[in-house]
């Protein structure tokens, strides 16, 4: 079952190597919560723990793509199982579409309190360390609370997209609940510089209660009365009562078995199943080269007709009209299989049979692995920093709609379509593998193409990241790095394909993989090129 790749053949240049280690590895997008998370491993720690560790050093040394008031998701390997944890917060319980509308909305708003939902992050590094960790929660969370309280520099992706953001923010941020946010992020006035020190003392102050209290500040203590506080003095619907309530939900993973290897995805509402669908209606085609029409306009049409579905059926799965076996089953994939021809299509969905983000992969020397996720959504999130404490509210109910008829419509307490993702690989019940690709819509589509990357191409894991990505935005408009192919995005457009070249390599999201031969342990690590990627390995 032991995946083969050429290593000394790599198809696409990269400053980078795949990189090989036996006693353990963390790979993700920032050096220094790499750094974190094998510290944690060298001080005892298992995968769990420093994939915790790692997580929450990444609120602090990326704040623009998550924050301690986000969500998270995981899977866990662990003594030949695979565990799913979904972490991801409901709608506040006073909230409605009613209420919306007669505040004169008439969609989800993406900034301010509106779209705050109960953050899950904090529960989830709780939840996995009382499972799993070996280490107490307090220690884990030491690298993260030192690098929030003495500072450290930015890093040069991080300031790129640092700045965007305080621009935006800048602009669109001009009332008094958004003026926290520029005392904590943008202390002088600006956002701070490439290799400038930031620090935050309330950071490390709430990550230090959380870790001393096992998450129980947050959600029932001092934290969670003072967002509570802040959301009802500024006319928010976020409740104590909501934070109080909240506990992560440990959920079977579902997967799909795509030419001898079983790809795991977190079940709805996260959008994950959109990867296992657009594989599975590809299951049963033979691709013998990457790099031909064939293959992208193969790959882009199951994409459009798996985001077709999971957009009108995917939303929280105790208000879904379809299941994940109803959507994942052979004869749907079957039937959209069929729509596919040698022209591009518009997607429309079927009808099945009744029945801003960050990324990090970790594995230690006894077998554990951990492929886990967190974002606050849209970069820096709601805008929202409640005063004292470096939390940064997320703001995924934006993408509830305001339509009560809509799958995915607003209502109390009730989850929402969600795109973070973390992906998991095994074969004949033997884990092969963490991997995942972080950025909104980006995230199933990096998914599906890092899978077949390595298992119809055989790219080793830098390879298959470094490899130039598509992602299909709507319609027939699909954007292409600049580094694609000419000749082949050339013959996509002649069969009827909008594309569109773009520079920014930030859209195509930012992956990590990890995989372990199941006969001598050694781990085999690749990280994303596109940002300041690093592993940590020994």
């Amino acid at each position: 079952m032991t995946l083969t790749f050429d290593y000394l053949n790599q198809p696409y240049p990269s400053q980078r190597n795949t990189v090989f280690a036996k006693n353990g590895m963390v790979a993700t997008s920032q050096p220094l919560a790499a750094q974190a998370g094998l510290d944690i491993l060298k001080k005892g720690g298992n995968a769990i723990d420093a994939a915790i560790a790692t997580a929450a050093c990444l609120t602090v040394v990326e704040p623009t793509s998550n924050g301690i008031g986000g969500d998270a998701f995981a899977l866990v390997w662990t003594k030949g199982e695979l565990h799913g944890l979904n972490a991801s917060g409901p709608a506040p319980q006073s909230i409605s579409i009613e209420a919306l509308k007669e505040r004169g909305h008439d969609s989800m708003p993406k900034l301010g309190l509106i779209p705050v939902t109960v953050p899950g992050a904090p529960s989830a590094w709780a939840e996995l360390s009382k499972k799993f960790g070996k280490l107490p929660l307090s220690e884990v969370l030491q690298p993260a609370i030192d690098y929030a309280e003495k500072g450290y520099p930015v890093s040069p992706t991080l300031g790129k997209y640092w700045k965007f953001a305080y621009n935006a923010y800048k602009k669109n941020c001009t009332t008094e609940e958004f003026t926290q946010w520029f005392e904590t992020f943008a202390p002088d006035g600006r956002a701070p510089e490439i290799g400038e020190i930031w620090s935050s003392q309330g950071h490390a102050d709430t990550l230090r209660q959380i870790g001393e209290t096992n998450g129980e500040a947050f959600y029932r203590g001092e934290l969670a009365h003072k967002m509570a506080d802040f959301s009802k003095q500024h006319n928010g619907f976020l409740s104590y009562e909501d934070l109080a309530s909240y506990q992560p939900e440990w959920v079977q993973p579902i997967k799909v078995n795509y030419k001898g290897y079983d790809v795991w995805e977190i079940p709805p509402n996260g959008q994950g199943i959109a990867a296992l669908m657009a594989l599975n209606i590809l299951k049963d085609d033979t691709f013998t080269e990457r790099d031909t029409l064939e293959t992208y306009h193969h790959q882009i049409e199951a994409m459009k007709l798996a985001f077709a579905d999971t957009q009108k059926y995917v939303s929280d799965p105790t208000t879904m009209t379809h299941t994940s076996e109803e959507l994942l089953s052979d004869s749907f994939a079957k039937e959209r299989r069929g729509l596919i021809t040698d022209k591009a299509l518009s997607p429309e969905p079927g009808t099945p049979p009744k029945g801003g983000t960050v990324y990090l992969a970790t594995a230690d020397g006894d077998g554990n692995m951990v492929s886990f996720i967190q974002s606050n959504y849209m970069g820096f999130g709601s805008g929202i920093v409640v005063p004292g404490t470096g939390i940064g509210l997320q703001n995924r109910g934006h993408d509830f709609s305001l339509d009560p008829e809509h799958e995915n419509a607003l209502a109390p307490g009730k989850k929402t379509y969600h795109t973070i993702i973390p992906g998991f690989l095994t074969k004949d019940n033997e884990a092969v593998g963490p991997f995942g690709v972080m950025g909104g819509y980006m995230q199933p589509q990096g998914h599906m193409q890092v899978v077949m990357n390595t298992i119809d191409f055989h790219l080793h894991p830098q390879a298959a990241l470094d490899a130039p990505r598509w992602q299909w935005m709507e319609g027939k408009k699909v954007i292409v790095e600049h580094h694609f192919p000419q000749h082949l995005a050339q013959a996509l457009a002649r069969n009827g394909h909008d594309i569109q070249v773009t520079l920014d390599g930030g859209s195509y999201g930012r992956g990590q993989i990890i995989w372990r031969d199941p006969k001598t342990g050694v781990l085999s690590g690749g990280t994303e090129s596109r940002t300041d990627g690093s592993i940590a390995s020994y």
